[in-house]
């Protein structure tokens, strides 16, 4: 009886020593363990012989990548890292063999060749003066190693849609965005993007890093037009990875307008 009031005594002292506080100390440092993790799948070789680059680990394979430094699109962020990590550490969740993916901002390319290495069917966009570079990395990384080669094809945000990518026509499983939302001119035409792209059922996996109001107040307006989940807060990267559907199906939103 007696070992039976000591057992309660300590499981009530443990409850109370249970604080709010203390719950959020181990949520931060599960972020920041993450955040680790994530940046621990970036290496840079140890001599560099012909060319500059730099070195990722995503599903199972050693991935180089080539930056442009002279072009601000050209440049790997690290928000490309969280969304990849993501989809490399929650395959059954996220299987996309065979799915089809648009990437919108593709950048340096990291984002496309993990999703074309995990068997996904990808559409890799950005503007003219990026798709050099874009294309070299995807060409070095995916060849011969992916079931479908990706496409890399320009696409300026808000311009040609429908002609680009015909409604009845183009269906995407997932969008994937890394880094999109910045200080730029385009984010009405970003938004214009997303809402034409996103079918009843797609998926937009979207990773942001925060910076400055426009950022903050387009996460708002985004939020009128589609579901938004927090997949990841990473406080020390700020940095934030959503899952995204659209609020109103498309034939009812094609109804109203």
């Amino acid at each position: 009886m007696e070992n039976t009031e000591n057992d309660q005594n300590d499981h009530e002292k443990e409850t109370k020593n249970d604080t709010p506080a203390e719950a959020n100390g181990v949520e931060e440092e599960e972020e920041d363990e993450l955040s680790k993790e994530i940046m621990a799948r970036h290496f840079r070789p140890s001599i560099i012989k012909t060319e500059a680059w730099e070195g990722y680990m995503f599903a199972g394979l050693e991935i180089r990548i080539k930056e442009s430094t002279d072009l601000y699109g050209a440049m790997l962020w690290p928000s490309a890292m969280v969304l990849c990590h993501f989809l490399d550490t929650h395959r059954e969740e996220h299987n996309l063999v065979d799915k089809n993916i648009i990437e919108l901002g593709a950048g340096t390319g990291l984002v496309t060749i993990v999703t074309s290495l995990l068997g996904a069917k990808v559409t890799s966009t950005d503007l003219p003066e990026i798709l050099g570079n874009l294309q070299y990395n995807v060409n070095r990384n995916t060849r011969g190693r992916c079931r479908h080669p990706p496409l890399v094809t320009e696409l300026s945000w808000g311009k040609d849609l429908e002609k680009r990518f015909p409604r009845a026509s183009c269906h995407f499983d997932y969008i994937m965005a890394a880094d999109v939302v910045y200080a730029h001119p385009f984010l009405n035409e970003l938004m214009e993007t997303f809402e034409h792209l996103c079918q009843d059922n797609t998926v937009i996996l979207w990773a942001m890093r925060f910076r400055l109001d426009p950022e903050n107040s387009f996460v708002g307006r985004f939020q009128k037009l589609f579901h938004l989940e927090e997949l990841y807060n990473l406080p020390g990267l700020k940095i934030k990875l959503y899952s995204a559907t659209r609020r109103c199906p498309r034939s009812q939103h094609l109804d109203t307008t």
